[in-house]
């Protein structure tokens, strides 16, 4: 009896050290492939990770480009520009204000960068804000363009009605922000 219960015990030990060496190639198998994805996930981070620091000198060349390098503003507000609640459409009154700039830059003769920021006032809401701004900046933009100057030398940006120039609690302090302003820099 005693000889009996001594050979199933070694050959539940020897069944369980199958079954262990065949756990430990499945557990090997299995780091591998972990292993093999990490590497892959690791290159793919060290590729954006390039990516980002290429952005950030390109951007940080940008800035320094910049820096010191501001010529003049030209605020176009509804005076001029007379852009209407909602509106994105330029005037005659606001072409003939930009025909002036463009003639001022063609004087000029400066290899200048044109920034047009767009304005709204707080009628309304924040995206809406933001995408009428940008309609007025770009309809500044195209209007440039087609009198010469090269798109190239023309960025647009919104600020909605997160950069007021006066109160939005009444019309005339409304209207005021309802603007555009063309930032030249050398």
């Amino acid at each position: 009896m005693i000889l009996r219960t001594t050979g199933v015990a070694l050959a539940g030990a020897a069944l369980l050290g199958l079954g262990g060496c065949a756990t430990k190639d499945y557990v090997n198998q299995q780091v591998g492939l972990v292993s093999s994805r990490v590497a892959d996930h690791d290159t793919r981070l060290a590729g954006l990770d390039q990516t980002s620091r290429d952005a950030l000198q390109r951007a940080d060349a940008a800035g320094k480009l910049a820096q010191g390098k501001f010529v003049y503003a030209m605020v176009l507000s509804d005076d001029s520009m007379k852009f209407g609640v909602s509106q994105a459409t330029l005037s005659p009154e606001a072409q003939a204000r930009l025909d002036a700039f463009v003639e001022k830059l063609k004087t000029e003769n400066r290899n200048v960068y044109v920034e047009v920021q767009g304005h709204t006032d707080a009628t309304g809401s924040k995206e809406g804000n933001y995408r009428l701004g940008e309609q007025r900046a770009e309809a500044v933009r195209r209007y440039l363009n087609k009198q010469g100057v090269a798109l190239n030398r023309i960025g647009t940006i919104s600020y909605g009605a997160d950069a007021p120039v006066a109160p939005n609690t009444d019309r005339a302090g409304r209207e005021a922000n309802r603007r555009v302003v063309l930032i030249v820099l050398a």
